[in-house]
């Protein structure tokens, strides 16, 4: 009885083939495979042609960025030369900007102004989806995208804490649009965080041209703990800016919602004076992530935490 030659030939079943040779009909090679077709490649999509107020918007943004960088702002040093902070320092800044809100909700939408909160943070895995505009090219997507993946992997070292890009089920949103898109995207916000109400989706399609990128961090019923996020930066900014930006909206998105003209060297102080994430920064994030902190502490409960945890990090530079 002859036994069935296998179909796929690998190299452990020649010994095999060799002993049926007696009893089975040789074996053709099969004919040469045919090499596949090549696809034409699909163009890549042009982006549409930008509208008056879009080119009026990037034309404004460079300026403004010639301007901080003229002045000696939009740092990127991080400040240690000329800087200095001690641990007493670190944790008067944590309290600032972690235990306050830079604006109060209202019927009407936000304002502007320092209000007392509850500590908050993420405590289920940070998922960032990227949502880019139509307007914004393959090459710019890729740089954004790869830069933003880097920065992420830097916050979830420093913090301890799961972050990361995840496009499946994201629960923090980051759109990347120009004006045109960000004034249509009154639906897609309405989808993310639809405990907004009509006046601060407004707030969000028409942003005031002196704002140049926000965030909304939605916490849950209890008041303390997020579990949504949406975040809207703008195409138009320079390279510098749009940079900046995202290291400030998705720090803030994190829990550190405050900004202070005290918080130096930092990016959570509105004089733009550092662009990116400095050492400082890095701490007061460790703080806010440290198991002796939890979601929902009032600043009389963090106060005799944080200094000497301030000053465990640093090292006690009084």
């Amino acid at each position: 009885m002859c036994l069935p030659v296998p179909r796929l030939l690998r190299a452990a079943a020649f010994p095999a083939l060799a002993v049926l040779a007696g009893c089975a009909p040789p074996v053709m090679p099969p004919p040469p495979a045919t090499p596949p077709v090549p696809r034409p490649e699909a163009a890549a999509p042009v982006p549409p042609a930008p509208s008056a107020a879009t080119l009026a918007a990037k034309q404004r943004y460079e300026k403004v960025q010639a301007d901080l960088l003229a002045r000696g702002l939009l740092r990127t040093d991080g400040g240690a030369a000329d800087a200095p902070f001690t641990d007493r320092m670190l944790a008067d800044n944590f309290i600032r900007i972690a235990m306050y809100d830079e604006y109060r909700r209202t019927p009407t939408g936000l304002v502007q102004e320092t209000t007392p909160s509850l500590l908050r943070r993420w405590e289920q895995p940070v998922r960032v989806g990227l949502r880019f505009g139509d307007s914004v090219p393959a090459d710019r997507r890729a740089t954004d995208t790869a830069r933003i993946a880097s920065y992420l992997a830097r916050l979830a070292r420093i913090t301890g804490h799961p972050i990361r890009l995840a496009e499946g089920t994201p629960n923090f949103l980051l759109f990347i649009v120009n004006e045109d898109e960000r004034r249509a995207l009154g639906p897609a916000i309405r989808a993310a965080l639809p405990g907004l109400s009509a006046a601060e989706v407004a707030g969000i399609t028409e942003l005031d041209p002196n704002t140049y990128c926000l965030v909304y961090a939605v916490s849950d019923s209890a008041g303390s703990t997020y579990t949504r996020a949406l975040a809207v930066i703008r195409s138009e900014h320079p390279d510098l800016m749009r940079l900046s930006c995202l290291h400030e909206e998705i720090a803030q998105g994190l829990g550190l919602a405050n900004d202070s003209p005290l918080a130096r060297p930092s990016i959570f102080n509105d004089d733009e004076e550092f662009a990116l994430l400095t050492p400082m920064d890095e701490y007061l994030l460790r703080m806010l992530y440290d198991p002796s902190l939890r979601p929902g502490m009032t600043e009389t409960e963090v106060r005799p935490i944080v200094y000497p945890l301030a000053s465990r990090l640093t090292g006690g530079s009084s």
